[in-house]
C-alpha cells in the first residue's frame, strides 16, 4: 500500500531566545529567503488537510540550523552561527535539528515496517532572484532521475499540472537537483527506492507574495496532485 507524508523544513523564520543575541544586528535578513521559504507553510497548512498523510513543518529558520542539511554539509550552520563553538553548535543539533528530523524519520519507518511504500513530498519555496538571476521557473519538481518510480510521479504531475493550467512553467530538477545534499536524499539513500520515494516541490516566491495569486496557486497544487494520488 502507497502511504504519504508531508512536511515543510524552511516553514519559518523564528529564533529561539537565547540565540536572538546572535541576530541583533541581523534582523533585517531574518524577513528575506536567506531566513526560511516564504510563503510556503500557508500552502503546506492548506494542503495537508486535502490529503491522508502524516505531515510534520518546522519553524525555526534555516540561518540558526539548516534542517535540509546532512550533519556533515559546510552550510549546515549559517554564517552566523557558524562562529559558536562545537559544544554549543551540538547543542542546536540535539535541540532542533534531531528532534524534527528523528520525528519524521520515525514515522517514515513505521510506514515502512508495515509493508508500505512511503512518498515523501518536502515542501519548499525559492527566490523569484538570485545573485542577479531571475529565475522564470513557476513551479520545480525535483527528484532521483535514477530512480523510474520517481521520474514517473513528477512526470505524471507536471502533465496534470499543466492540463490545468498553461499559466505555469514546470521544471524538472530545478532550481536545484533532486539529488543534492538534502532530506531527501538521505532518506532515499538509506531506506532504498522500493521503499521510499522523495519529491521536493519548489513553488517560485513570486506567487506566494498575495492572497490572490497565493490562493490560485494552492489550488492549482491541490487538485493536480488529487489526479495523480
Amino acid at each position: 500500500m502507497t502511504k504519504y507524508i508531508f512536511t515543510c523544513e524552511h516553514g519559518g523564520n523564528n529564533i529561539p531566545n537565547e540565540y536572538k543575541y546572535l541576530f541583533k544586528a541581523h534582523r533585517p535578513l531574518l524577513k528575506t529567503h536567506r531566513a526560511y521559504d516564504i510563503g510556503i507553510l500557508e500552502i503546506f497548512k492548506e494542503f495537508v488537510k486535502h490529503f491522508n498523510g502524516e505531515s510534520f513543518y518546522s519553524e525555526t529558520s534555516r540561518l540558526l540550523i539548516e534542517l535540509n542539511r546532512s550533519l556533515h554539509h559546510q552550510n549546515l550552520f549559517s554564517e552566523i552561527t557558524r562562529i559558536l563553538d562545537n559544544e554549543a553548535k551540538q547543542r542546536i543539533i540535539n535541540n532542533y535539528y534531531k528532534p524534527y528530523r528523528d520525528k519524521v524519520e520515525n514515522g517514515i519507518v513505521d510506514l515502512i515496517n508495515q509493508n508500505n511504500k512511503v512518498i515523501h513530498i518536502s515542501f519548499h519555496s525559492f527566490t523569484r532572484e538570485l545573485n542577479g538571476v531571475t529565475r522564470k521557473t513557476d513551479i520545480g519538481l525535483l527528484y532521483d532521475s535514477k530512480s523510474t518510480f520517481e521520474k514517473v510521479f513528477c512526470k505524471n504531475w507536471k502533465a496534470e499540472i499543466n492540463r490545468l493550467s498553461n499559466l505555469y512553467r514546470v521544471r524538472f530538477n530545478y532550481p536545484y537537483l533532486g539529488v543534492a545534499d538534502g532530506f531527501t536524499s538521505y532518506l532515499r539513500n538509506k531506506y532504498g527506492s522500493q521503499s521510499y520515494c522523495g519529491i521536493e516541490l519548489e513553488i517560485n516566491q513570486k506567487h506566494l507574495q498575495n492572497d490572490f495569486n497565493k490562493e490560485i496557486m494552492l489550488d492549482l497544487i491541490i487538485n493536480s496532485f488529487k489526479s495523480i494520488s
